[in-house]
């Protein structure tokens, strides 16, 4: 096994999903959904933002069974303690009380500390009332406030999967299993880097039904920044995200039921070659900063998935 990695980042996956999907523009895909005096659309770019009267959110035009979601990102320097900027899936409106959940989060930091990128899946519920979420939290290897990258959720009921970008190890013990076809995946992916997976091994623990594609800005200085421990100041308003090249493929609800999303590996099918479960493994052995199924503090008869 070797582990080729650079001062810049993790070795190549040595493939990019985001390459071959269109990028569309926000009025293609996306409306208004709360705050419109707080976005605007300028040229490529939506901006949104946060001050002490207002966030702001938008949401896709349709509801998808599968596929790939993303968007290149670029945050607010300084202090945003307090502040979370998300790109996420949910059909909290279709099941109010009992709604499903997948989220790419940024939470704001204190003027010393990296921003943290929170990734979370919520089945059924569990995010509405008694809270059971399934939280797995990085640093990353960049500044996200210096330049846009794409982050993108890759949704296969069938798997979920979280994307970054660079990589490289080889062992062909693992060829075997990495081109079997596995289904119902959620892939977390940041600049193309594969940083975490969430197979489906229940129906009670897998995301299944449609869901729309949202983003936001919000103050959720209750607990995003060291668990509540630092707020929302707004002497440092206004926060803002900046959002362009959307990614939106998959198969929405009106799609034929013979509809195939994205792949997630050059294989075609949804397990990850070599060199992306390396890219995955690096990130993970060196960024992740908190994993639910390790927390002791966390019951795990509810996370039968750990």
């Amino acid at each position: 096994m070797i582990l080729c990695t650079s001062a810049q980042g993790p070795p190549s996956p040595g493939y990019y999903p985001s390459s071959k999907i269109r990028s569309v523009s926000f009025e293609e895909g996306f409306r208004n959904l709360w705050g419109p005096q707080h976005q605007r659309v300028d040229q490529d770019t939506l901006t949104i933002w946060l001050d002490s009267t207002s966030g702001s959110g938008f949401k896709s035009l349709h509801s998808y069974r599968s596929g790939y979601f993303g968007a290149a990102i670029k945050l607010q320097p300084g202090y945003t303690a307090g502040v979370n900027t998300c790109i996420y899936l949910s059909n909290n409106q279709d099941y109010p009380g009992n709604h499903d959940e997948i989220d790419i989060e940024f939470l704001g930091t204190t003027l010393d500390k990296p921003y943290v990128l929170q990734t979370n899946v919520y089945i059924r519920g569990s995010g509405d009332r008694k809270i059971i979420g399934r939280e797995m939290k990085f640093h990353l290897w960049f500044d996200p406030t210096e330049d846009f990258h794409n982050y993108a959720i890759l949704w296969e009921p069938n798997e979920i999967m979280l994307i970054m970008t660079k990589l490289c190890l080889w062992d062909l013990d693992f060829e075997c299993c990495f081109l079997t076809k596995e289904k119902n995946v959620c892939s977390f992916l940041v600049d193309d880097v594969p940083i975490r997976r969430y197979p489906r091994k229940s129906d009670a623990t897998f995301p299944a039904r449609p869901m729309y594609v949202y983003g936001s800005i919000w103050d959720a200085s209750s607990w995003a920044t060291e668990d509540g421990k630092y707020k929302a100041d707004y002497k440092y308003q206004p926060f803002i995200g900046r959002y362009r090249n959307f990614k939106l493929q998959g198969c929405s609800t009106e799609a034929s039921i013979s509809c195939q999303p994205p792949s997630a590996s050059p294989s075609g099918f949804n397990s990850l070659s070599p060199e992306q479960f390396s890219s995955m493994q690096w990130v993970q052995n060196n960024y992740m900063i908190y994993n639910y199924c390790h927390d002791p503090r966390r019951d795990h008869t509810q996370t039968p998935e750990c």
